[in-house]
């Protein structure tokens, strides 16, 4: 009986870690991922285990037979098994809701989705303390079985935390992911009940698998989300993927949706927004020309609109270093945003980390991985932009695409102060009619007035795409006189989720449009 107590142990906690993690998916393809929404889960899936640890113990002491043990495993694990399906209806409003950005239904759909893990969870926490006192023959070995106990959960735990993130999500998807652990661990129980109590008890369950399987197949074919336009839905190890038709452009959203990270037409290359500017730092420059820029780091890779555009400006003969940390993406952008650049070459992974390791000297590096509230703390600092500094050319410009809300420019200020460290000038516009803002770093000292200069001597030649001056035109137009002098972002120091928390709550509460990116 111990070696199945102890497995049984193991399971469950391999099951808890697992539902957790997949909670942050579950919520984050409609709410996103930001440190709010993981407090949130990660705080109340606490309560609910302290809850379970506490109940646990009251019941072993009241009932302290394996049957008893095995029947809650059971319910546990059928409850973690529906989730997905209970919270699907929830989630597919919100996700309408949250297109439309109706706060209210939306923090309703997010309070609803928690609450759904109340009952697995707490039946899981109560696991443990019921394996202890079943375990528990000789009360001079107490301490001993309740290390081993808990012990093996925490292995549990363990494996609990890598098999969904790295296997399952990507391979099968957020909903049978809950499905698989929850399925192992009620043939688990099953089969426990069966062992210890008696076949009829087991029998009396059987019908569990049977009605998640039936749950299972009915909701096959239904979609996440299904907004507008929708063509194409996946999941990867990071992100909910979600592509849109709308109107003969093609959207790429991520996640909660709010935001567009690429974008694409096939008879235009212009969309207003912050990729194309991009393209423009150089000009900062005196006497600035295309045929000068040779080579573009692109941090943010996403569907390639950047790398699309910069080539439409610049040819193919300037390299493109595409750094983008979803390979999913990757896919998706060659698929259906025509990411397909003989001169783009893309480096999978995290980009502080491949843009280190780099032996290239870039023209342009475009950092576009912060969209709100999910901002990389670790791209924001200044030991990241020395890293940058020591890969731009003498003549080198980095630029950083910033989301922002009317009112609050900390975020902008806190970037531009730390950038004014290392580069001699630093220069911010707004994107009119969006909540980008374009901050341009160079590494030798420039001025507007060079900007200006070279915009009217581009302007004359008719041989450059017109997307270039096009941009120009609206940079120059859209400039900001200087910024607040703030904190200077270090790896040791960047109050990054503080700045970006307080933004996105406010902005919110406000009724603000979305982010786009």
């Amino acid at each position: 009986m111990k070696r199945y107590l102890l497995f049984t142990v193991f399971v469950s906690g391999m099951t808890t870690l697992a539902a957790e993690l997949t909670a942050g998916r579950l919520i984050g393809n409609v709410f996103g991922t930001s440190n709010l929404v993981w407090a949130s889960i990660i705080g109340l899936i606490l309560i609910y285990l302290a809850l379970g640890y506490f109940l646990g113990g009251k019941w072993a002491d009241k009932n302290p037979t394996p049957g008893a043990m095995y029947r809650i495993l059971a319910w546990a694990a059928f409850t973690i098994g529906l989730v997905p399906y209970i919270a699907g209806p929830v989630l597919r409003s919100a996700a309408s809701a949250f297109e439309a950005l109706s706060v209210g239904i939306m923090a309703g759909s997010f309070i609803a989705v928690l609450i759904l893990f109340s009952v697995p969870i707490t039946l899981l926490g109560a696991i443990s303390p019921f394996a202890i006192r079943l375990s528990v023959d000789d009360t001079s070995k107490a301490g001993q079985v309740s290390g081993q106990i808990y012990a093996i959960s925490t292995l549990g735990s363990f494996i609990g935390t890598f098999l969904p993130t790295l296997v399952t999500i990507p391979t099968i998807g957020t909903t049978k992911t809950f499905l698989v652990f929850g399925l192992f661990l009620l043939f688990a129980a099953l089969a426990g009940l069966g062992k210890f109590a008696s076949r009829n008890e087991m029998f009396k369950l059987m019908w569990m698998p049977v009605v998640l399987a039936l749950i299972a197949i009915l909701s096959a074919s239904q979609s996440l989300k299904n907004n507008t336009g929708q063509v194409y839905e996946t999941e990867s190890a990071y992100n909910y993927i979600q592509v849109q038709e709308i109107n003969g452009f093609t959207l790429l959203r991520l996640n909660d949706g709010q935001g567009v990270h690429s974008i694409y037409h096939p008879d235009t290359i212009y969309y207003n927004g912050p990729w194309e500017q991009f393209l423009v730092g150089p000009y900062f420059y005196e006497n600035r020309s295309p045929d000068d820029i040779q080579r573009m780091a692109i941090v943010g890779l996403a569907a390639g609109t950047a790398a699309r555009q910069a080539t439409a400006v610049y040819g193919e003969d300037l390299i493109i270093d595409g750094y983008e940390l979803d390979e999913k993406i990757v896919e998706v952008g060659r698929e259906y945003f025509d990411m397909n650049m003989p001169n783009l070459m893309v480096h999978i992974g995290d980009g502080r980390l491949n843009l280190d390791r780099s032996q290239n000297q870039f023209d342009i590096i475009a950092i576009d991985a912060y969209r709100p509230p999910y901002i990389p703390p670790h791209m924001t600092t200044l030991e990241f932009f020395e890293i940058s500094a020591s890969h731009l050319t003498e003549a080198g410009v980095l630029t950083l695409n910033v989301g922002s809300v009317p009112g609050d420019r900390r975020l902008i200020d806190g970037l531009a102060t730390t950038l004014a460290v290392l580069f001699p000038s630093v220069h911010i516009m707004d994107i009119p009619g969006t909540l980008n803002t374009m901050i341009f770093a160079t590494k030798q000292p420039t001025t507007p007035a060079n900007f200006a200069a070279n915009l009217t001597r581009l302007a004359q030649d008719t041989s450059l795409n017109p997307l270039l001056v096009t941009t120009m035109a609206s940079t120059f137009a859209n400039l900001k006189e200087g910024y607040e002098t703030t904190t200077v972002f270090t790896d040791d120091l960047a109050p990054i989720e503080w700045i970006v928390n307080g933004m996105v709550i406010n902005f919110v509460l406000r009724g603000g449009l979305e982010f786009l990116q």
